[in-house]
């Protein structure tokens, strides 16, 4: 639990460094401002390492993260066990999801993310195999969503405001799950191509 605690932090400070290097002004000369999890299989984006927080969307986070944006790994049904929910996001690999309700596929009810779990059924010794979801879950009312046009800086700063570590994307539908690592690994890589092009510059790879 203490390094699942020290890797949440240290992402949360990346973030914060990223929003506060953008507000202040601190981005390279000559260029635009610089301006959303562990488990997940993530591939290069050239283009997105060329065009700066500022321009990069949901929708190119989701691009980078080697899998199926969405599909029936990513939401389960008020009525389904705890226990089967938690077995489906370990199947997958992923930290939360969309639950919808009984027979209403577009209806969104909620959000179920192992911190519901924790907090909600270990925290307080109940059976997961007794509890439904729409017991524990997080309720849409409370549900923060993106959609995939969202700026990855508005993002990143929504998940800070709101101290959660996912986010739904929603085009009308469910479209994807972004993460905080998720993010943190869009800002690392755009950082990357930054420090690259600078090196390359002072090479002379420019000229």
């Amino acid at each position: 639990m203490q390094g699942i605690g020290r890797a949440t932090r240290s992402c949360q400070e990346t973030l914060k460094l990223a929003i506060l290097q953008h507000r202040h002004g601190r981005s390279t000369a000559g260029r635009k401002n610089v301006f959303s999890r562990h488990e997940c299989v993530t591939t290069s984006n050239p283009t997105m390492e060329q065009k700066g927080l500022e321009n990069t969307t949901v929708a190119e986070v989701l691009m980078t993260k080697g899998e199926e944006k969405s599909g029936s790994w990513l939401w389960c049904r008020t009525n389904d066990t705890v226990y089967d929910a938690a077995k489906h996001m370990a199947e997958n690999n992923i930290g939360s999801l969309v639950v919808l309700k009984p027979g209403e596929p577009k209806h969104i009810a909620g959000i179920f993310t192992e911190r519901d779990y924790m907090r909600k059924i270990i925290a307080h010794g109940r059976s997961s195999k007794d509890t439904k979801v729409g017991e524990i879950m997080t309720d849409e009312n409370k549900l923060v969503t993106v959609s995939s046009d969202t700026n990855i800086l508005q993002a990143m700063q929504l998940l800070t405001e709101y101290q959660i570590r996912h986010v739904p994307v929603i085009d009308g539908k469910i479209v994807g799950m972004i993460s905080i690592v998720d993010i943190v690994r869009a800002v690392v890589e755009l950082q990357s191509g930054e420090v690259k092009r600078l090196n390359e510059f002072i090479k002379g790879d420019y000229y």
